[in-house]
């Protein structure tokens, strides 16, 4: 069973934000496998479903980003840690792209490092490229406002190649996922 958890920050005034890109995913992955997201805790929501045979769990925490470990924590139970998938915005990564990787370090993302601090670092990460912010902008302001309306194509390019990936992981495996996830966005 796969653990896939989005990473964001709780409460409608988010939502769209370029900081909540894991979260964005989760709501496609759940719309694709038909998964509601019908439990809950005072950490997180999430649902089980299945790809093909393989059941699949789809989370996403309550907790605020840098407090993302407690949830992730709370739900990893008895999952193998290559199991767990943490999807994730990137500055690093200009808008579009995608990046699997098996194990690594939290690259600067206070939410990753939560989860590291959590339960280690031998999860996989799913990274989505939200590009660096404009000249003489703050990076902490720049990730929680909403992306603008031609980034939203950008976005929904993004998401729909990280979704074939997760799927490709819980199918076929990391590095299958990793060819279809990583590498340029399709013009």
């Amino acid at each position: 069973m796969h653990l896939v958890v989005g990473l964001g920050n709780p409460g409608a005034c988010y939502r769209e934000t370029r900081h909540n890109v894991g979260v964005l995913l989760i709501d496609v992955l759940a719309e694709r496998w038909r998964v509601v997201l019908s439990a809950t805790n005072a950490l997180a929501e999430w649902g089980v479903g299945r790809v093909g045979t393989t059941p699949v769990v789809l989370a996403k925490p309550r907790t605020f980003m840098n407090a993302s470990g407690d949830a992730v924590a709370a739900l990893c139970g008895a999952h193998a840690p290559e199991s767990i998938v943490v999807v994730s915005d990137d500055l690093d990564l200009a808008l579009g792209r995608v990046r699997i990787r098996g194990t690594g370090g939290a690259g600067g993302h206070r939410g990753v490092a939560s989860v590291i601090a959590a339960i280690g670092d031998a999860f996989v990460r799913v990274r989505i490229g939200i590009g660096r912010p404009p000249l003489g902008a703050e990076s902490v302001e720049f990730v929680l406002e909403p992306f603008t309306a031609d980034e939203r194509k950008a976005l929904g390019g993004a998401l729909a190649r990280a979704a074939d990936a997760v799927e490709t992981l819980v199918r076929d495996g990391l590095e299958a996922a990793m060819r279809v996830g990583n590498g340029a966005p399709k013009t």
